[in-house]
């Protein structure tokens, strides 16, 4: 792992499909102690590379390295982005800019990382139910995409296990929902969990829910997508209940994340506590804490019993990514 040894901040990033959010951090008593930070339009730019120029040519502040945490699988320092054709690499990062210290690790892992570092007021619960210590940790955050990390424990010290568990089947748990499926599976072939249980996942269930014509979508509504684009025009519409077709739509996309929550929870046996990440969930939280969710998320058969002792905690800090890649450039110890 890399280290600041010479008293400077670092450098940290959070290189999502939408948002790409950088910021200087430097050594805090409890964990990194941010600084300037500030974010973009991801899709503004033809790559990371000129957010990168523009934040330093705005805010030339010295410092000892760089990580970046990036949405897609990383491998041998070098990410195809999944929902954005950007593509990140340790090497053509260093070559561009002249570093020496740089590392490029998945967001989902930042993510897990920064787990332990979370502030009480940072964490909402779902349920009443207490974490075991030095148990697994299950991470799971719906945005632009569907990201999965686990956080598991060896003699003290916490490691994040990277996962694109976001690309496995979409596994319908009722009629309704295999009417879903297999209108997707006409559109992309292939359903992932991720196709519906993201942002563009949302969109896919409302105009699934369109295509029935059970639900009529009214003038405002049209317009309110085309203004503030759709995914945050329904959610938005649904959290206020102004329209059935997007208080449903956001029912089934909650009714779906308590299901893959609970599936991941008990392939990891994640008694340690589920936490729900991305960019949705705080957004969402009315109705995550509504009883839905955690209704799907047991439902289980025989597993009931187990999964409704495992803690479901909504992360509220948008910046846990980028604190996480802070950590791991700082070298900061990470138990659970």
């Amino acid at each position: 792992m890399i280290r600041s040894g010479d008293g400077n901040p670092v450098l940290a990033g959070d290189i999502g499909g939408t948002r790409t959010r950088l910021g200087f951090f430097s050594m805090g008593k409890q964990r990194p102690k941010s600084g300037l930070v500030r974010t973009y339009l991801s899709r503004d730019a033809s790559g990371v590379e000129e957010i990168v120029e523009r934040f330093l040519s705005e805010h030339p502040v010295p410092f000892a390295e760089a990580c970046f945490a990036v949405a897609g699988p990383v491998a041998d320092g070098r990410c195809r982005m999944t929902n954005l054709c950007w593509d990140v690499s340790e090497t053509g990062v260093k070559r561009h800019f002249g570093w020496s210290r740089f590392r490029l690790i998945n967001d989902l892992v930042a993510t897990a990382l920064a787990i332990p570092l979370l502030k009480s007021r940072e964490r909402v619960s779902l349920n009443r139910a207490g974490a075991r210590s030095g148990r697994p940790v299950a991470l799971v955050a719906p945005g632009t995409g569907l990201g999965v990390a686990f956080l598991v424990s060896c003699a003290g010290q916490s490691f994040p296990v990277v996962s694109e568990g976001g690309h496995t089947d979409f596994a319908p748990s009722c009629t309704e929902q295999l009417d879903l499926w297999q209108f997707l599976h006409k559109r992309f072939g292939h359903v992932s969990a991720e196709r519906v249980l993201s942002g563009p996942g949302l969109v896919n269930i409302y105009s699934w829910l369109k295509h029935t014509k059970k639900y009529p979508e009214p003038r405002w509504l049209k317009r309110r997508i085309r203004e503030r684009g759709p995914a945050e025009a329904i959610s938005e519409a649904a959290i206020k209940k102004a329209d059935p077709l997007c208080v449903r739509s956001l029912e089934i996309f909650v009714s779906v994340f308590g299901a893959v929550a609970g599936n991941l929870a008990l392939t990891g046996m994640a008694t340690g506590g589920v936490y729900l990440g991305g960019g949705i969930s705080p957004g969402i939280l009315p109705l995550l804490k509504n009883g839905l969710f955690m209704k799907a998320f047991t439902e289980k058969g025989r597993f009931k019993d187990i999964l409704e002792k495992i803690p479901v905690k909504v992360i509220c800090n948008p910046y846990t990514a980028l604190l996480g890649a802070a950590a791991h450039a700082l070298g900061y110890p990470v138990s659970i």
